[in-house]
């Protein structure tokens, strides 16, 4: 890993098993057609923030109890039956909706949700006094997906239909803190309508429900077309797509822990150009990634227009002699990054303001260069209406390293506030999933790093003049820090300081 100090190497990522889900798209029918339940989540949630999404939620040790007490309740559900009482959970905690035992549906009221939500275990409590009931309460599994390995929690999660009808219910918030903070009924185009024009983020297994749906629906009504997608639930790969013309593969890589694998982007339209960004592939696993999806491109009628490369780091180069079996195009990329590549025959040179245009069947879309060399030097960003490919200067996942070898703080401040500048829809991060909300994202690397510069700073002050009592005094705050990376990254923040007059540095020690 490039990042790393020489020398330092970090324990590979143990993945943890999945995690058992389930969510439920809610649907009515109103005279101008079907709608569906969609929740805005809180821009504050640690995971997956600003995405409209289905109510839902990992299968806990109380849904098991619920549903092994009582094995006459949803008898006929057969082997989803276990998911099913979480999703009946999630539904009166999140919503406050529950079947009415007669095959219709109710609010639940107060008394009821405050003992749910209270407690998981307050769910088999009112069920099991007749506050509510099972009776009669039909779903659907319309697909099933593993989360991909964007992050160190994945689950396994099955998406249910079930139809309210003309019921009339509402979604309420439940007493104190909610993971939405906003519920509306969206018409199934209105949601890929919407996306499609950045108004709005839905995570990828949503967008392909609705694609799905849609396309079935040119032929039936909803809930028949939730119907027949019930009956061989689509699983396994997918689409995944990141934002309009952003198509995203994950690359297993040597990164850094907890991230595992690189986001390699496909920019531009099906049956148009297509430019493949950071495909870093290595090894026989990658390899198979990378042709599946090279094969599903020419399958659409499209061509490749190039390879692009955002920075030098090996864990985004990928190996040319691999992929040129893959596919033939020119390399673009810095000057920097260019020099650390096998010489290529047509290489194009990338600088700041350099446009990549991709021409598509609904016209040509621009991407801007914006140089980016804080955590690499030649790193680039590339900045489109979707929103930015944004290489190695944020993440959702782990923490990017601004290596005291090549890398430079204040570039890499610098960085992040022009990207800030820009109010961009998404960031399309070199690891993890996309951020939707960047301006906040942003922010706090920002503030982050200033605060810790500031601590190296008072470290020095304070009388600290080796790099090992500097980095002890500036991250006394996180004691569980690696002491090599800290000691790596405080001696960035120093080389800044002495850049900017603020610390002296004689011999191995370091003075203001």
């Amino acid at each position: 890993m490039d990042e790393l100090p020489e020398g330092l190497s970090l324990p590979p990522f143990e993945a943890r098993p999945h995690i058992p889900s389930a969510s439920v798209m809610l649907s009515r029918v109103r005279e101008e057609g079907y709608e569906v339940l969609m929740g805005h989540r809180s821009s504050e949630l640690p995971a997956f923030p600003d995405l409209w999404s289905f109510p839902g939620g990992g299968v806990s040790r109380v849904d098991r109890e619920s549903a092994e007490s009582h094995p006459e309740w949803l008898s006929e559900i057969g082997e989803a039956r276990l998911s099913v009482f979480t999703l009946l959970r999630e539904m009166v905690e999140e919503v406050g909706i529950s079947p009415d035992g007669k095959g219709g549906f109710l609010e639940v009221d107060d008394e009821v949700r405050e003992i749910v939500c209270k407690d998981k275990s307050g769910w088999l409590e009112v069920a099991e006094s007749g506050m509510i009931s099972t009776d009669g309460f039909e779903c659907e599994i319309i697909t099933e997906r593993i989360t991909p390995p964007q992050s160190p929690t994945r689950f396994h999660n099955l998406f249910f239909h079930v139809s309210l009808g003309d019921s009339g219910v509402e979604p309420s918030f439940p007493p104190g803190r909610s993971e939405f903070d906003e519920f509306r009924w969206w018409r199934p185009e209105e949601i890929v309508d919407s996306w499609e024009r950045n108004k709005l983020h839905v995570p990828p297994p949503i967008l392909t429900i609705f694609r799905d749906l849609l396309e079935i629906m040119e032929e039936m009504d909803m809930v028949s077309a939730c119907a027949e997608m019930a009956e061989d639930p689509p699983s396994g790969p997918h689409r995944f797509e990141y934002g309009p013309g952003v198509e995203c593969i994950l690359i297993p890589t040597n990164t850094l822990p907890p991230s595992t694998h690189t986001n390699c982007f496909v920019l531009g339209e099906r049956g148009g150009q297509r430019a493949i960004v950071d495909p870093a592939i290595r090894d026989e696993e990658g390899f198979i990634l990378l042709k599946d999806k090279v094969e599903e491109i020419r399958r659409d009628g499209s061509d490749i227009l190039c390879t692009i490369f955002t920075h030098r780091h090996q864990d985004h180069l990928g190996d040319m002699n691999l992929i040129s079996q893959i596919y033939q195009a020119p390399v673009w990329a810095s000057e920097e990054t260019l020099s650390a590549l096998p010489e290529i025959p047509g290489a194009r040179k990338l600088s700041e303001g350099g446009i990549v245009s991709v021409d598509g069947p609904s016209g040509r879309s621009d991407w801007k260069v914006l140089e980016t060399p804080g955590h690499c030097p030649g790193q680039i960003c590339l900045v489109g209406e979707p929103g930015v490919v944004a290489a190695d200067n944020c993440t959702m996942v782990g923490t990017i390293l601004v290596p005291s070898g090549d890398g430079d703080m204040g570039a890499y401040i610098s960085g992040l506030e022009r990207l800030r500048d820009l109010r961009p829809h998404t960031l399309f991060a070199g690891h993890g999933p996309l951020i939707p909300n960047p301006e906040r994202t942003l922010t706090q690397y920002i503030e982050h790093r200033k605060a810790r510069h500031a601590k190296v700073l008072e470290a020095v002050r304070s009388g600290c003049s080796t790099l090992r009592e500097i980095a002890s005094s500036a991250y006394s705050d996180t004691p569980g820090a690696n002491p090599a990376l800290a000691g790596d990254q405080a001696l960035s923040h120093l080389k800044e300081l002495i850049r900017t007059g603020e610390v002296k540095r004689t011999g191995g020690e370091f003075h203001v």
